[in-house]
């Protein structure tokens, strides 16, 4: 009776995680990115939307959140009225007497949740799962970036191995004219040597470019979910054009971001639940009620099984309070309390980081748009420069070394203009991650 009283409390409303206060603008005024779409490549997207479709750590993400919730409801379902049946069929002998008994019923329980143990272990099985389905997202939108990451660094490496294979083919005709120069002594041996060196210098750089370019290429199909070389046939036919950077639209504010961010939510709802299964570590501490009732039929034969006189039926009521346990509930509650601010430190870190990969890529985007500028620039000069000294030196008005520092300077400057080219792709797409947005939605 004393059970059947008993009000049912509801879950406390859990504190407020806290974290660092966002700042009210970016410290970089320069607006945000497209993802990966907004390159116009049909390959990329098509690779970052099989990636979504194939990727094992997509998949473990997925059971993970369905195994969450499929925990979430087994909470849930313990806090309804929980009703079983039974039937059994004994035959006894003693004494040269046999009997028979049967036996047939219906057996329910049900505990109240009087200080909201109950209440609280759902609400932390439900924060749970909601941090699952966040954790999926993020997982999502790691999956898109890195896929788009590793095609656009494959498209930078190919044109880099590009550079230095024209370079290579370049220098060769150039040793060719110097040697035609020393057999009709206007040259000597010494610069034969000097453009021998310099072509198997340049000549170096492909191996090692290769190996780039087979390592990205391995890595992006695995993402993909394929073995490492199932991709080789639709990246050979890739088009050699490279893609126009996409437009910029507005970052928005640092909060929006916040709240965008499902690496962030993922963690805040961790510390929810932790914070629910701190309240419940202390409900359980105090007094346990419980109802539990029986209705059956038992006789001695199966005629008589369902009258009147067979019906047995009970009734019980229990109190559990343990009232000596060595401290163990209290421990329970300290380390679940630890567990918590666990969880508050990975909640406010995660804000930080959010906040620091938006910074750190709008920055990138600032500086390396810039960079590209100048470097376009340097480029043209040195190829002016290549193309004046091998003119002059093919007229006999400079020396050899003066056409070698062009043609390296050349090299130089244009391999470090892909470079940056490439950079400032990545860092599109790496600002799109940063600022939690612009991957493919999913109900």
């Amino acid at each position: 009776m004393l059970a059947g009283c008993a009000g049912v409390a509801p879950p406390p409303t859990p504190a407020a995680a806290t974290a660092p206060a966002p700042p009210e603008a970016w410290r970089q005024p320069l607006a945000g990115a497209t993802a990966w779409r907004g390159f116009g490549d049909p390959l990329l997207t098509a690779l970052v939307d099989e990636a979504l479709a194939a990727n094992p750590d997509l998949k473990r993400a997925r059971a993970a959140l369905a195994q969450a919730r499929a925990q979430r409801d087994v909470v849930a379902a313990g806090q309804s009225l929980q009703l079983g049946s039974s039937a059994s069929a004994e035959r006894n002998r003693s004494g040269g007497f046999s009997s028979n008994s049967l036996r047939a019923g219906l057996d329910a329980s049900w505990e109240v949740d009087a200080f909201g143990a109950l209440g609280n272990a759902g609400a932390a099985a439900l924060a749970s799962a909601d941090a699952s389905a966040a954790t999926l997202d993020a997982t999502r939108l790691s999956i898109a970036g890195e896929t788009a990451l590793a095609y656009l660094q494959w498209l930078g490496t190919r044109e880099q191995f590009a550079i230095a294979r024209d370079s290579v083919a370049g220098q060769a005709a150039t040793l060719e004219i110097v040697q035609w120069r020393v057999q009709a002594g206007l040259a000597s041996a010494l610069d034969a040597e000097q453009a021998r060196g310099n072509l198997e210098q340049t000549r170096a750089q492909l191996p090692a470019l290769q190996k780039a370019l087979l390592t990205n290429e391995h890595r992006l199909a695995v993402l993909t979910g394929r073995a490492p070389a199932a991709l080789s046939t639709r990246l050979a036919a890739a088009p050699a054009a490279r893609p126009e950077l996409p437009s910029l639209p507005a970052a928005g504010l640092p909060a929006d971001t916040l709240r965008r961010r499902p690496d962030v939510r993922a963690a805040e709802l961790q510390a929810t639940a932790a914070w629910y299964t701190l309240a419940q570590r202390e409900a359980e501490r105090r007094p346990a009620f419980r109802i539990s009732g029986s209705l059956g039929w038992q006789a001695a034969t199966l005629s008589t099984l369902g009258g009147p006189a067979s019906l047995v039926a009970g009734i019980a009521a229990a109190i559990d309070w343990p009232l000596l346990d060595g401290g163990a509930a209290k421990a329970r509650v300290a380390a679940q309390q630890a567990a918590l601010d666990g969880a508050q430190a990975q909640y406010e870190g995660a804000v930080l980081t959010a906040l620091q990969d938006v910074e750190d890529n709008l920055v990138a985007l600032a500086t390396g748009g810039e960079r590209v500028a100048l470097l376009g620039r340097a480029d043209e000069a040195a190829d002016a420069a290549l193309q004046l000294a091998r003119h002059r030196y093919q007229a006999g008005l400079v020396d050899f070394t003066t056409l070698l520092d062009a043609q390296r300077s050349a090299l130089s400057t244009r391999d470090t203009l892909a470079a940056a080219r490439t950079e400032l792709w990545l860092a599109h797409v790496r600002l799109a991650k940063a600022l939690g947005g612009a991957w493919p939605a999913q109900e």
